[in-house]
């Protein structure tokens, strides 16, 4: 049979780690074909080969047939292979257009043509149902949209073998609907699709073959519709995988997190916190649901001081710790695992070792005098990286070189591990496997245990519903209605998070 894409027997080596052990892909002209692995399994690593970013060790790649050599990202794009890439290369500043046709601009004499690529944007954006404005700035427009962009890039260069990589793991409930039928109108324009995912789920509503790989080696190709999702998890991380979140009855007992009128302005100056009003008790997991935008994002960051709130309160076991700095806040009793890992959870420079110790590393043993002993920082951050199964060659790692999975792990690791009095859990599951997700649940339900107040927010209505105690609904900057866990769905979840009012006769 002839396939569209063949990777056979793909070794590809990096100091002290093989990350692709032979393994053998084969993708079918017009399907969706799914590489599932667990964080740091090789699935990128192994699409960066096919896309020329690496070159293997050993193995042998065929487009269409016949032997290539890709030793770069233009063959490849000559080819037909575009890749929309897990972090967005985007430039802020410029138009959707200026990005979609950076570095392959047409002219018009020795000026750039805008107007002809506008509205060549314009048509392809129509075709594929992409929806997007050619003429919009990329700091202006959602996380969704810029993904779009990303898929314009690649459909304007001409590809019809499109790898994604890791395509939703920050979208909304929403967008990631949307998506899913965008991937749905390429396939039926002919194109061929590779979907680099650990989302089960995902995997079940749209694809067509999945190849599993575990730890770098390939373990084998199943027709999705032969198989449910235990089997496939069980595939991935080679065990079986609980999906049900256990923990016994939460044991509230004293407030630890008290909000009180809280006002908060986003970046252009817009209230998106509305005189919110929130308690979270020791004992206790509380989870915030929402549709992305309505103000969670502001919430957090005035909780942790990375925004001044305009007005109201916010007291961590009875101390005022409004317009507190970060650092004032952290020894307050409040960790904090951030939405944006890159953003405001690690120093991508730094090594992983130095940045699980980023919240202590001034505290003693691993300083004295404000003189670093490296040897103690090193040591602990080697006894976390084993006990939350951190996947890097050493501890002396640079975070950047990390999965995007296991830069999430060393993150959980450092906030977790201090066990602060309230525990900030923003997204704490996104960009991680099935296995990876119930050890992070398991130690959210631990601090509960041990007495701390832990903030759930996330995107995802499972997870709050498994994870969470009560449920805390925000709409428009405020709380719109707390039901508790055992007691609600996501029929009702999603009722109240669109503004609308729990039905009479239903319990909280």
């Amino acid at each position: 049979m002839e396939y569209v894409i063949e990777m056979n027997n793909i070794r590809k080596e990096f100091p002290g780690i093989v990350a692709n052990d032979n393994i053998t892909l084969q993708v079918k002209q017009g399907e969706i074909h799914a590489l599932l692995g667990e964080n740091g399994a090789g699935k990128s690593t192994l699409m960066n080969v096919l896309f020329g970013l690496y070159q293997p060790e050993k193995g042998e790649i065929k487009v269409r047939g016949e032997n290539v050599e890709i030793t770069d990202p233009n063959i490849a794009n000559k080819l037909g292979i575009g890749m929309v890439h897990q972090h967005f290369m985007l430039v802020d500043k410029f138009s959707v257009t200026e990005n979609i046709i950076l570095g392959s601009e047409p002219t018009k004499g020795v000026n750039i043509d805008i107007r002809k690529a506008e509205k060549e944007v314009s048509e392809i954006s129509d075709r594929y149902g992409l929806r997007v404005d050619p003429k919009a700035k990329i700091e202006e427009i959602s996380v969704g949209m810029q993904q779009r962009v990303e898929i314009l890039k690649t459909l304007y260069r001409g590809a019809d073998i499109l790898i994604f990589d890791e395509p939703t793991a920050a979208l909304t409930p929403q967008e990631i609907k949307e998506l899913i039928q965008i991937m749905k109108n390429l396939i039926d324009e002919g194109k061929s699709i590779i979907l680099i995912t650990h989302k089960l789920k995902e995997i079940m509503a749209v694809c067509d073959r999945c190849t599993v790989i575990r730890r770098g080696k390939g373990i084998g190709t199943v027709d999705v519709a032969n198989i449910n999702e235990d089997k496939l998890a069980s595939m991935m991380v080679g065990r079986e995988v609980s999906f049900e979140v256990e923990k016994g009855e939460a044991k509230p007992a004293d407030t630890v997190l008290s909000i009180k009128g809280l006002e908060v302005e986003d970046s252009r100056g817009v209230t998106v916190v509305n005189k919110l009003n929130l308690e979270a008790r020791a004992g206790e997991i509380l989870g915030v649901a929402g549709v992305d935008g309505n103000g969670q994002t502001e919430l957090i960051e005035a909780i942790t001081g990375l925004r001044n709130p305009k007005g109201g309160t916010i007291s961590i076991s009875g101390q005022d710790i409004t317009n507190y700095k970060p650092r004032k806040v952290t020894e307050s009793g409040v960790g904090h695992i951030p939405q944006d890992r890159h953003k405001h959870g690690l120093v991508l420079d730094f090594t992983i070792g130095e940045n699980i110790l980023l919240q202590t590393y001034y505290q003693k043993p691993y300083s004295n005098n404000s003189v670093l002993n490296y040897t103690k920082m090193y040591e602990k951050a080697r006894s976390l990286i084993e006990e939350y199964d951190v996947r890097t060659p050493n501890e002396k790692t640079l975070a950047r070189a990390l999965s995007g999975g296991n830069q999430q792990k060393a993150i959980i690791a450092r906030e977790v591990d201090r066990s602060p009095n309230l525990l900030i859990a923003a997204q704490p599951t996104r960009g991680l496997d099935v296995g990876a997700i119930e050890f992070i649940h398991s130690k959210l339900v631990e601090e509960r245990d041990k007495g701390r107040a832990v903030l759930l927010v996330s995107l995802e209505l499972d997870e709050v519903l498994n994870v969470s105690d009560r449920i805390a609904v925000i709409y428009e900057g405020k709380i719109v209605d707390i039901v508790n866990a055992s007691e609600t769905d996501e029929r009702q979840l999603g009722l109240l998070m669109a503004g609308g009012k729990r039905e009479v006769g239903e319990t909280s």
